[in-house]
């Protein structure tokens, strides 16, 4: 599984006009990506590296704080493009990214154990042509493999 991870101070995914998934920050913001020999292993382990990262703003002591740390909230939205190789010609292919029935259900098993480790989560709609609106605050963006 693969993720990009943004530290936002808001973000919202919309479909057809309408808001699925918003949170305020501080927070996270994560794409989620999902590949061929992903397990719910893996998702639960991304989810724990998520809930931990310590990616959000100090608090004046010069310590970065993770969401489990200040009970930030996070926005996760299934992104299979995150597994598109460009590496040759001038369209990616798509061969890595897991096919929906596959990676679905593994995208619920990483927002499910968020939830069970006691994480605020919000999500975009699986498949859906999504909108994502967010405010990057850093610029702060890393990426996250399991």
């Amino acid at each position: 599984m693969r993720a990009v991870v943004q530290r936002v101070s808001e973000a919202r995914v919309t479909v057809a006009g309408e808001t699925v998934g918003a949170i305020e920050g501080p927070g996270l913001c994560a794409l989620v990506g999902v590949t061929h020999d992903d397990t719910p292993a893996k998702a639960a382990q991304l989810a724990r590296k998520l809930w931990t990262l310590r990616l959000l703003p100090a608090d004046g002591d010069g310590v970065e704080r993770s969401c489990s740390d200040i009970a930030a909230p996070l926005l996760v939205i299934s992104q299979f493009t995150l597994y598109g190789d460009a590496r040759k010609g001038r369209r990616p292919t798509w061969n890595a990214a897991a096919p929906g029935p596959v990676a679905e259900p593994l995208v619920d098993e990483v927002v499910a154990q968020l939830r069970a480790l006691g994480a605020e989560v919000e999500t975009g709609r699986f498949g859906a042509d999504m909108k994502v609106a967010l405010v990057n605050d850093g610029p702060f963006t890393v990426l996250v493999e399991v």
